[in-house]
């Protein structure tokens, strides 16, 4: 059965760093794993990151953000039809969340509700986890609400914390054995929901 490229659900990727989550997505679609969307939009706020460079690799048009009315306009002028934030730091206005109800989803580098919400993102979330002690700890992936982490929870995948663990080896093992694996389940779930609705 052939797909028909024009009802795929259209994403946008938001991301602000390296890209590896990106990166995973882009390597989901053109392995069969995502199936019923269609990356075709890649929004920064730092037009120098790894992530923008995977972007124009892969030919996805990419947009840099400065304003969020701006943002909106672009997304509209697209027909963005789901929203991924795929480490994307910067929190987005209550107004902008409000706009794509259960259209943005975030993956967060722990099992929440632990390790959530104000100043949790990146390597801090690790340094936590292992300042804790927490035996293990993993990756969610969730609708955003306006409250920061705290929307509902699509998927999750839980990682053994090591003895010999720093944030930095932990945050590459959750990123490879949870982030990517699960980010790009969640996205063709989420897809096919909104593509069928």
């Amino acid at each position: 059965m052939s797909i028909d490229n024009n009802n795929l659900t259209r994403i946008a990727v938001f991301v602000s760093g390296g890209g590896t989550n990106l990166q995973a997505l882009i390597d989901a679609e053109n392995s069969g794993i995502i199936t019923n969307g269609k990356i075709v939009l890649v929004v920064s706020t730092n037009p120098d990151c790894k992530a923008i460079e995977r972007a124009k690799n892969a030919g996805i048009e990419t947009f840099i953000y400065k304003d969020e009315t701006e943002l909106i306009n672009e997304l509209d002028k697209k027909d963005i039809q789901l929203i991924v934030l795929a480490g994307f730091l910067r929190i987005l206005s209550a107004d902008f969340v409000a706009k794509y109800p259960r259209r943005i989803i975030n993956v967060h580098p722990a099992l929440l509700p632990s390790f959530g919400g104000k100043g949790c993102y990146g390597i801090h979330v690790h340094e936590m986890a292992l300042e804790r002690g927490v035996k293990i700890s993993g990756a969610t992936v969730h609708f955003v609400n306006e409250i920061t982490d705290g929307g509902e929870i699509i998927a999750q995948k839980a990682v053994d914390v090591l003895p010999s663990d720093t944030p930095e080896t932990l945050q590459k093992r959750i990123m490879k054995e949870a982030e990517h694996i699960i980010l790009p389940l969640a996205v063709e779930e989420v897809s096919k929901d909104i593509r069928f609705a």
